[in-house]
């Protein structure tokens, strides 16, 4: 059942981002194919060391785009929250046998990593929730607007591959859609974050430059053992990426700004919304952007929405 059907469920009346692109997508359940042997395409988490992403995610089945892939499928206690409250959001992660999981890899610093934003990627959430013994994470979470929201949950377990699985979410209430503009610079507290560099089908390179008051922050601080660390999600599904920088700090040549660079699998020409986390001074900051992706030698970004 796609978004919009299970919202109407709830009363919910929602409507696109005019002219944004932002499609409320349909792939939350099992794909056909998908079952067994997990794929490249699960890869969630990149490789802090290296700067790719753990895998080569195939073109049209990029991560996040199914609760239910490779054995592993995940399973909310409720896909409904509250607006303008605080409430506890909690999940479980099944594996082949249809038991729970319970055995997790650290990766990041962290077993699992959620990532929770609306479908026109406004209220953007990177949190880590804490299992219990019987496999059910939980986190709280604080939604101010209504809408129709998708929560990633990024993890590995224990000897398996990196895995992305995602499911929607119903927040009831009047619905306004918010449309971004193309944006390469964030301000945020004070700091200035620019991207540099084009995203393109395939590997793509670009850097994240961080200054404050005009001036280069060079003492960032680690962050999920890196000194910043990206999602990008494409219009429309809100396929998901995610990846590390360069390097690692301690690693000897890894300086703590003002730059980051990120190496990242794009799978298809598009708009894409960017969200960089870093920390200086002891707290965590969101930079978030806007940018086309296009297929290299074409010129044009295939429908990006500009």
């Amino acid at each position: 059942m796609n978004a919009a059907g299970k919202l109407s469920a709830y009363g919910v009346a929602l409507a696109l981002v005019a002219g944004g692109g932002w499609g409320l997508g349909t792939a939350v359940g099992p794909l056909a194919g998908t079952t067994g042997a997990r794929g490249a395409e699960d890869a969630g988490h990149g490789d802090s060391h290296s700067g790719t992403v753990a895998g080569t995610a195939q073109p049209d089945q990029p991560a996040g785009l199914a609760s239910s892939r490779g054995g592993y499928t995940l399973t909310p206690t409720d896909t409904t929250l509250a607006a303008g409250t605080t409430t506890p959001f909690s999940f479980r992660i099944t594996g082949p046998t249809g038991q729970p999981m319970t055995q997790f890899e650290v990766e990041h610093d962290k077993r699992m990593h959620l990532i929770v934003v609306r479908r026109d990627t406004a209220g953007y959430q990177h949190v880590h929730p804490e299992m219990a013994p019987d496999g059910t994470w939980t986190v709280p979470l604080e939604v101010t607007r209504p809408g129709s929201y998708r929560a990633f949950a990024d993890f590995t377990p224990t000897g398996g591959e990196p895995t992305t699985l995602g499911v929607d979410l119903a927040v009831a209430g009047d619905f306004q859609p918010v449309a971004y503009a193309p944006s390469r610079i964030a301000d945020i507290d004070g700091y200035q974050v620019r991207l540099g560099g084009d995203l393109v089908t395939g590997t793509s390179t670009v850097t994240l430059t961080v200054t404050r008051d005009g001036r280069e922050v060079t003492d960032l601080q680690p962050y999920l053992g890196a000194y910043g660390h990206l999602v990008a999600l494409r219009a429309g599904d809100l396929a998901y990426l995610h990846v590390h920088p360069d390097g690692a700090p301690g690693d000897g040549r890894t300086r703590p700004g003002p730059t980051v660079t990120f190496h990242a699998e794009v799978p298809s020409a598009g708009t894409y919304r960017l969200f960089l986390d870093f920390q200086h001074e002891g707290q965590v900051r969101t930079a978030e952007f806007t940018v086309p992706a296009v297929t290299p030698g074409t010129g044009d970004s295939h429908g990006a929405h500009g």
